[in-house]
């Protein structure tokens, strides 16, 4: 058994240097899942982190209420409040600072800290009389800090420092942005008063069971649960965790895409290879324990590679409001990796189980004198595309018709790809619109919406990501192919055919399934956003110009064309003697 594993590991060690190319194709395709996989994972676990850090660090309130003094007097007394901070003055009020005229709330409150929902000050100092504190996110959206001068309501203020708080929901999750004044200064703004001179009071409260705030929140009117606000605070981070784990499953569909065309590839080359090992006596267990090594060592290394990756990228996803106490993205835990690892054995062992004990139960014969799966002749296929023109297409529909499953793999790659990349523009301009939508008083002009700005980055890594699987998919179907009709282009320019002509041909049964692909990717992914925006709550048509949409068909075509081009240029040009004799 230990030999046998032995003779196992030099052998796969062995091929992976000879084939160094697709196996550095085959890294990069099951890279790109785990590194997202790794993203999705740690963007999942920092979820819930920041919003709890900060309360616990602020002494945050179970929930907050909003009303006038005598409702919120009685609402102090309600069943199941254990206690409750001294109401304190909420107001409006347009904000000038460095340049920016934008709304503000205002807090006004003691300038001793108070035991319930008490602001952590990141930078400076808490209040004094005369000055004024700003929530952090708003104070970096503004630019201000400690020193800078603010005027509310026509009146200016030092700024004292900068806090973060857990009484409320941080900008831009909530706008407009928090400012704190002590109650006295924010008494004697004109904002403060309404038309009947009557002042809306919020008061935080301390309840028996902090699991129950939801329900307490349901029997009271004006009052907010923690876990409500705590939803709306990290809510970029819930949809950046859907977003990612969204694509992990169409960059794991990829994967195994590409895993299947490789090993494809890999048996077609290697006929005559795995008719030596069955005459040096391997059996086709060992032949397919060798074909499913040489993947599983490249999944082993795409899992490291993915995780370091997917760590190093977090903190540009997974990082918190602003307004919120981040510690940082923590390393990757044993579960993490776990699961990472195995997703990746899973979707390469699936993906070369089947055609590795395919090709490893050939007979030993037809193994060494060909191919060990052989084109099929498909005639009712051929017959249909028998009247269109040589070579252009009917040479490349003779071949894809010949291998009608790769085809269809190539095909359905091309389509997913496609599919994510139409709900990808899709998606970026709803965000523009989104964009355009809250830029309005509340917000501060050009500090841009991180809420956006994170989905945008990542719809853009996903984006890019699934491109590069089907960059990797188109050559190794163009490459496969190649290799499978190595001897029907030999034979083709033997008859008298040009290099240039079997070219086309071989390129042409690439476009074709790219082509089809294409034209049912669009209306693919603009279904599959519609869908996405049901199940968010918010149904409606993707709006994609017509022109992008068309573009879609002929950008494919050109860009399989580009990256076909040279395997399949291989194939029209190796010598006719040499691939005629098989060698």
């Amino acid at each position: 058994m230990g030999t046998g594993m032995a003779t196992v590991l030099r052998l796969t060690l062995r091929d992976l240097r000879r084939s160094r190319a697709r196996a550095a194709l085959l890294l990069v395709a099951i890279t790109a899942t785990t590194t997202t996989l790794t993203l999705g994972l740690l963007v999942r676990d920092a979820t819930a982190r920041p919003w709890e850090r900060t309360r616990a660090a602020t002494a945050g309130p179970d929930a907050v209420a909003t009303g006038d003094a005598r409702a919120l007097a009685k609402l102090a007394r309600a069943p199941g409040v254990t206690g409750a901070a001294r109401p304190y003055p909420t107001a409006s009020g347009r904000l000038e600072a460095r340049g920016h005229t934008v709304n503000a709330l205002v807090h006004g409150r003691d300038v001793a800290p108070s035991r319930l929902d008490r602001p952590l000050v990141t930078d400076g100092r808490w209040l004094r009389p005369g000055a004024a504190v700003v929530e952090r996110a708003f104070a970096r959206a503004l630019g201000v800090r400690p020193g800078d001068r603010v005027t509310i309501a026509g009146r200016t203020f030092p700024v004292a420092g900068v806090a973060i708080g857990s009484g409320r929901v941080p900008y831009p999750s909530a706008a407009p942005g928090l400012v704190w004044l002590t109650r006295a200064d924010a008494a004697r703004l004109p904002a403060a008063r309404t038309g009947s001179g009557a002042r809306t009071l919020t008061m935080p409260l301390r309840l028996a069971d902090p699991d129950a705030a939801p329900a307490f929140a349901a029997r009271h009117p004006g009052v907010r649960s923690w876990q409500d606000m705590g939803a709306y605070a990290t809510a970029e981070l819930r949809l950046a965790n859907g977003a990612l784990l969204g694509g992990t499953w169409a960059l794991a569909i990829l994967a195994a895409m590409s895993v299947s065309l490789l090993v494809g590839g890999r048996l077609a080359e290697q006929g005559r290879r795995v008719g030596t090992l069955k005459v040096a006596g391997a059996t086709p267990a060992f032949i397919a324990l060798l074909l499913l090594a040489e993947h599983l060592a490249v999944a082993v290394a795409a899992t490291i590679v993915g995780v370091l990756a997917g760590w190093a990228a977090a903190p540009l996803v997974a990082g918190p409001n602003a307004g919120l106490l981040g510690a940082g993205t923590p390393a990757p835990s044993a579960g993490t990796v776990l699961a990472v690892l195995a997703v990746a054995v899973a979707v390469t062992a699936a993906a070369t189980a089947v055609p590795a004990l395919r090709g490893a139960r050939i007979g030993t014969v037809r193994a060494l004198a060909e191919p060990v799966r052989a084109p099929r002749r498909r005639s009712r296929l051929a017959a249909a595309f028998s009247g269109l023109p040589l070579p252009l297409l009917l040479l490349g529909a003779r071949i894809a018709a010949r291998r009608p499953r790769r085809t269809v793999l190539a095909g359905l790659s091309m389509a997913v790809t496609v599919a994510m990349v139409v709900a990808a523009l899709a998606m970026g301009r709803d965000i523009e619109r989104k964009d355009a939508v809250v830029l309005g008083p509340d917000f501060v002009p050009g500090a841009g919406n991180p809420v956006t700005e994170r989905l945008s980055q990542i719809v853009l890594v996903l984006a890019l990501a699934m491109l590069a699987l089907a960059a990797v998919n188109a050559v190794l179907t163009a490459w496969t192919t190649s290799l499978d009709n190595l001897r029907t282009a030999a034979l083709t320019r033997a008859l008298g055919a040009t290099p240039r002509q079997v070219t086309t041909g071989l390129a042409s049964a690439q476009l074709l399934p790219a082509a089809f692909a294409a034209l049912g990717g669009v209306p693919l992914g603009l279904l599959v956003y519609a869908a996405a925006r049901a199940a968010g709550g918010s149904p409606g048509q993707a709006e994609v110009p017509v022109l992008w949409l068309a573009a879609t068909v002929p950008a494919t075509l050109a860009v399989v064309g580009l990256l076909t081009a040279v395997p399949v240029r291989y194939g029209a040009t190796r010598p006719v003697t040499e691939a005629l004799g098989g060698r």
